[in-house]
């Protein structure tokens, strides 16, 4: 029989995480090594070059010739402006007239080039300040680049999410792992709550959380109609975490009306009331990367056998009758029980050759095929 090992969604009461906070840019680094931070706490910052704006001075004047805008420009490189000063001047048609050019924006003379009559205005630098996301220690300072924070805690995984890094405060509201979040037991109060559901959540309660200020939700499953009511758009799957919203959703399991995993409601519900820090950015290509969830614990809060066990992140054994979850489209997010695993490598679309393996979904009963890189145990 063939047989294969695939990781599956991480679990972890205790672990240690660290998350590496890089600037886009060379910057300044305002913490050393052994600091402890919190989420918003400030650890790099640099300044991004602002928007250049080219100013068409030849064709705003009238068509002078170069000669003539030189002798009309009242502002050289370097110069401060404002927006709405008056930056070239001219009387024409015998003093009777004068041709005028503004600045568009606040900023600085960057250049003219004489020939094509063109002023180039940039706007002041922006600052970016880059926070450290977690509560934990500045492992590393990487100079003028950025930082690495470590800290010890809880970290659960998600299959899926949108929404950026976010804060708050992690609340139970289901009561069992297939109960969903509704307009009837959502709580009065959820500003700067993570709010943890057992299986859907609809857009009617996406938006009023949105409205209230809760910083996010988790949730089993996600029904990708809803979803798309509460963005306004249809959502690709490959990359996500940049959507203009002020709420991060974490879906655990997948999408349809899915029950949160058993274990991951467990250890949800004894993190009730802790601050967690949450990431809804998901990559399912090159690189893969996982929405996320992060509680930073003391050691005195996790009884010590709990810590020898790290996490759950060990690979296991893929076998016949195993119930796994598959990765990539398009049976995204799809639960299925393998039925076999066959040996000899076989030839896929991009004419690489995988070893894969067919499964039969739990909803529907489709047989399907699909490299086992492209799936993750269930446990």
């Amino acid at each position: 029989m063939g047989a294969a090992y695939t990781p599956g969604l991480k679990v972890a009461k205790w672990a240690t995480i660290s998350k590496t906070r890089r600037l886009p840019l060379k910057g300044e680094i305002l913490v050393k090594e052994g600091d402890t931070v919190e989420p918003e706490t400030i650890v790099a910052r640099a300044y991004l070059p602002g928007e250049m704006h080219i100013v068409h001075l030849r064709q705003i004047m009238g068509g002078l010739e170069p000669i003539e805008l030189k002798e009309a420009i009242l502002v050289k490189p370097g110069d401060e402006v404002k927006q709405g000063q008056i930056i070239a001047s001219k009387k024409v048609f015998f003093g009777l007239f004068t041709q005028k050019a503004t600045s568009p924006v606040d900023g600085k003379i960057e250049y003219y080039a004489s020939e094509a009559g063109d002023l180039g205005i940039r706007e002041k630098p922006k600052l970016l300040e880059l926070n450290a996301y977690i509560k934990g220690t500045v492992s590393k300072v990487l100079p003028q680049e950025g930082v690495v924070v470590t800290t010890n805690g809880a970290f659960i995984q998600g299959i899926f999410g949108v929404g950026g890094e976010r804060c708050g405060t992690i609340m139970k509201v289901a009561k069992n792992p297939n109960e969903p979040l509704t307009m009837e037991n959502l709580p009065k109060d959820v500003k700067d709550k993570i709010l943890v559901a057992g299986s859907t959540v609809s857009a009617t309660v996406l938006r009023k959380l949105s409205e209230n200020g809760a910083k996010g939700v988790i949730c089993g499953g996600i029904i990708n109609e809803e979803l798309a009511s509460f963005l306004g758009y249809e959502i690709g799957i490959a990359i996500t975490g940049h959507e203009e919203i002020n709420i991060t959703i974490i879906v655990t399991e997948g999408f349809g009306r899915m029950n949160i995993a058993e274990r991951t409601f467990k250890l949800l519900s004894e993190l009730d009331g802790k601050r967690a820090s949450i990431n809804g950015a998901t990559q399912v290509r090159a690189g893969a990367q996982r929405p996320e969830i992060i509680v930073p614990l003391q050691e005195s809060e996790v009884p010590e056998q709990e810590r020898q066990v790290k996490d759950e992140m060990l690979a296991q054994q893929l076998e016949i009758g195993k119930t796994i979850r598959i990765i990539r489209v398009p049976y995204f997010g799809k639960l299925a029980k393998v039925t076999e695993l066959p040996p000899e490598l076989q030839e896929i679309e991009t004419k690489s050759k995988v070893r894969l393996l067919k499964a039969q979904l739990l909803d529907s009963g489709e047989t399907v095929v699909v490299p086992r890189a492209n799936v993750e145990i269930i446990t």
